[in-house]
Formats: C-alpha cells, sequence, structure tokens
C-alpha cells in the first residue's frame, strides 16, 4: 500500500541565522485571525473593540509562557530542572497545550483586572478563537513533522520522511480538524443563546468538547513525556481529565442557573 510521503522542511525562508518556520507563522497567524474573531464579537455586542490590541498582547505572552512552562515541568523535567536556562530557548520547540490554556486565563485575569472587564463575558468569547489557535497550532505541529502518531497501515497513514519511514496516524492532522468542528460548534451555540447563556455555556463546552478529543487521539499518539508512568495513561490524558471534569460541571451549572431564572 502507497502512503502519502511528507518532508516538507519546517523552515519557510532561512536568511544566515535567522529562520521563519512554518509553526511560528502558524502560531502568530493564530492570534491575528483570532483578533478578527474577536472584533466580529465585539461589534455584535455593541462592545469598543479598542483595547483588543492590548488583549492581543497579554494573550500571546501568557500562552508562552504557559504552554512553555508546562512542557518543561510535565513532559522533561529531568532535562530542564538540570538546564534551568534552557527552558528560555522557546524557538527549540516544547509547548504544552494544557499549560497554556492555563496562561491564557491567567493573562486574561489580569487584562479584566486592568481595563475594568467583565472576566466570565470575555472568557466565553475567547473560547471561539482559542478553538481556532488550537487548530493553527496542530497544522504547526504537522509542517513541523512533530507530535508523531503511532503506525499504521490505514490508507491515510503518512510517512513523515525526516524523522522515518514507518506510515503513521497523521494525529496532527485528527486535532486540527476535530478543533475546526469544534469553532464550528461554539459560533452556532453562540449565535443560537442569550448573550447571558453564552458566558455561562461557551466555558464548559470549550473544555469539555477540546480536552476529551486530546484525552482520546492521546491513543494514536507516540509517547511526548520522557519518563515512563506506572498506570496505562500518558501525561497528556492525564492532564486531560481535570479539564474535562470542570467542563462538565460547568455545564450543568449553566443549565442549572438558567432553570432558575
Amino acid at each position: 500500500m502507497e502512503h502519502l510521503v511528507w518532508n516538507i522542511s519546517p523552515n519557510i525562508l532561512e536568511l544566515g541565522s535567522l529562520q521563519l518556520r512554518w509553526y511560528g507563522v502558524f502560531f502568530v497567524g493564530s492570534f491575528f485571525v483570532g483578533l478578527f474573531i474577536a472584533q466580529w464579537i465585539y461589534k455584535r455586542e455593541g462592545k469598543d473593540p479598542e483595547l483588543l490590541d492590548q488583549l492581543l498582547i497579554y494573550l500571546m505572552v501568557g500562552a508562552v509562557l504557559g504552554a512553555r512552562l508546562a512542557h518543561c515541568l510535565f513532559y522533561e523535567p529531568d532535562f530542564y530542572l538540570s538546564h534551568p536556562l534552557e527552558i528560555l530557548k522557546v524557538w527549540k520547540g516544547g509547548l504544552a497545550s494544557h499549560g497554556g490554556l492555563v496562561g491564557v486565563m491567567i493573562a486574561l485575569y489580569l487584562f479584566t483586572r486592568r481595563y475594568h472587564t467583565p472576566y466570565m463575558w470575555l472568557l466565553a468569547r475567547l473560547t471561539i478563537p482559542s478553538a481556532l489557535a488550537a487548530a493553527f497550532i496542530r497544522f504547526g505541529n504537522f509542517f513541523n513533522s512533530e507530535i508523531l502518531g503511532l503506525p499504521s497501515q490505514l490508507p491515510w497513514a503518512i510517512i513523515f520522511e525526516r524523522v522515518d519511514l514507518i506510515p503513521r496516524h497523521p494525529v496532527q492532522l485528527y486535532e486540527a480538524f476535530s478543533y475546526l468542528i469544534i469553532l464550528i460548534i461554539l459560533i452556532v451555540i453562540y449565535r443560537k443563546v442569550s448573550p447571558d447563556f453564552a458566558t455561562k455555556i461557551l466555558p464548559g463546552t470549550f473544555l469539555f468538547l477540546v480536552f476529551t478529543v486530546r484525552f482520546f487521539l492521546e491513543y494514536t499518539k507516540t509517547k511526548q513525556e520522557d519518563y515512563t508512568l506506572a498506570i496505562p495513561f500518558s501525561t497528556g490524558q492525564l492532564l486531560s481529565v481535570p479539564f474535562i471534569l470542570i467542563g462538565i460541571v460547568w455545564i450543568i451549572l449553566a443549565f442549572r442557573s438558567t432553570r432558575k431564572v
């Protein structure tokens, strides 16, 4: 059986020691496309989008710091605790989505405190561009030939020639397209329900759907952490469980609060 061979360079351009990488373009691009979505939301609800440029800076810093620290501490703790300066070298790769989410939530809190914006209102609406960002990042991982899937003989399996000649699950694409579907679901909910209920339901829906997808797709991924767990779950799955449970509780409370009104 013939399989697609993927051998695209992770670099778009190389100018001496400077490199423009696909991952960086997708990562930064996701924030700017998300900015347009946020502007649409603000205009739709009669809000002033003037502060969105500042919000973008807060979110980018929070996402990078949170994702980097989570990767270093949860996936390769022995290496990074022995070489702490390596933590600063973000350009070498190594970002964890769970930490990125926490970083974004903290950055969002700091932003709302400074600019006097309702935290829950903004958190709920940013779930929509966040789903898009998650998809873009996984497309970046695909171009980098990283976060590889397990070997597979399925017709759509891909050979990542820069790594080896083994057909594998294109798990990066599984995740990316799953997040795009979640994006559509969130937009439909946002447009169909009242603004008040959107504030209540969107965060829980985002957490439940995104991390449920992440949990099950871990079964098609190669091992990412540099240590062995004594239980049949990966680090990514263990980190996803709390977010799934929080999402379920959040959704239940959203519907209960609506019934009481």
